[in-house]
Formats: C-alpha cells, structure tokens, sequence
C-alpha cells in the first residue's frame, strides 16, 4: 500500500470536540481514452507546501464560498469555480454534474468538510493547467491504473479519493460512469467514516462495517 506523505498542519489530530465540517464540492472529471475508449479520470497533486494534504493526488474541488450560493446549485457552482481555478478547465454552467458521493471528514481530525463528489463529462480538447501554487502537476489515469499504483506504493492517493475509484473501476467509460451514479439512491447519503484504534496502530471504517463505533 502507498506510503503517503507527511500530514499537513491541518490534519493534525482532535481530541476534542468536534470541528463542524465546511460545506465543499469536488469535480471528478472524466474522459475516454483515445486508443480503447475506456473510462479516464483527471487527478492534479497537491503542492508540497499545502496546509491540508500535501503531495497527495486529489480530484480539483475545494470549499464553498459564500457567492457559489446555496444548495446543491451553490454546490454545483463552487465544484466548476473550483476546476476552473485549479486546473484551467472551463466548464459551462449548463454541464450536466452528477452526484456520486457525500462524505465527511472524521471528527478526529482537526479540519474537516462535508464534500460532495460530482461526476462531469470532460470538455473535447481541453487543456489541463495546474495554477502552479495549489497544484503543481495533472494526470489522466484509468481508475484500475492508479488503484493498482496505490497499491504498490508508486501513487499517493487518500482514503476517500480511493473508494471513489473503486466506484468507478467497474464504469467501462464515462457514459456508463454518469448513468450508474445518477441510478444509484445512495449517491448524495452523507457518508462519516471514523478511525479506530490508536496512534501507532489504527484504520478507517465506514458505517456498513462490523466494527463501525456507534455512539
């Protein structure tokens, strides 16, 4: 498995109460691969001066702001604001972005958000521009190819950008991708993973598995 970089300063552990999550919104944009037509997505990595994950390979998105509005427009807004200023991409506001997750970070952590994955169509012939400050470098990958680097070690990848993909893995391109995402009724079900364990030895766990604390 990925031996990830060092934490940022704010993903500093909470022993307190609770941070309240910040609302925020993710683009996870796919294409088509020229050659066999399969399912691509767009990852940028993350500068190694960030506060909140540092070198880790992220899909673009960020916080809401107060003029991206509110509810899942406002939402819809700050995912295309967000693309627009981390990779260079423009999308129209009229593209069609399909849910495909909620999740939240765990309360242990000293940051945290409420984020809402959502699925777009790439644009043809676009032109990926990292902003060069938040995110230094982009890549086109099939979700199989960077489970696979995740795994051997080669591909810096969190928890959450993970079971995103394995979401996708199965898609065979991207119109399958949208149309499995928009069937599914458990796409905008906020989703809380927790950690247990403790500092040197611990894990992530969703709330359909055994041993999920319940409070």
């Amino acid at each position: 498995m990925a031996q990830l970089p060092e934490p940022g300063p704010s993903e500093r552990i909470n022993l307190g109460d609770p941070t309240e999550p910040r609302a925020a919104a993710t683009v996870i944009l796919l294409r088509d691969n020229e050659t066999d037509g399969t399912l691509e997505v767009l990852l940028l990595r993350r500068s190694e001066n960030a506060r909140f994950m540092p070198n880790v390979w992220v899909f673009p998105g960020g916080a809401l702001d107060p003029e991206d509005g509110d509810g899942l427009d406002g939402l819809k807004t700050c995912a295309i604001r967000e693309l627009h200023e981390e990779a260079g991409v423009e999308l129209d506001p009229s593209t069609r972005l399909v849910p495909l997750a909620r999740w939240v970070t765990p309360e242990v952590i000293k940051t945290r958000f409420d984020t809402w994955f959502f699925l777009a169509e790439s644009p043809a012939g676009i032109e990926i521009t990292p902003d060069g400050s938040e995110m230094t470098a982009d890549r086109w990958v099939s979700p199989a190819q960077a489970l696979a680097e995740y795994e051997t070690g080669e591909f810096a990848i969190v928890f959450p950008t993970v079971k995103q993909l394995e979401a996708l893995v199965l898609s065979p391109d991207s119109k399958a991708a949208m149309a499995a995402a928009e069937a599914d009724p458990n796409s905008s079900r906020k989703v809380l993973p927790k950690v247990i364990g403790d500092e040197r030895h611990h894990r992530v766990v969703l709330p359909h598995e055994d041993d999920y604390p319940v409070d």
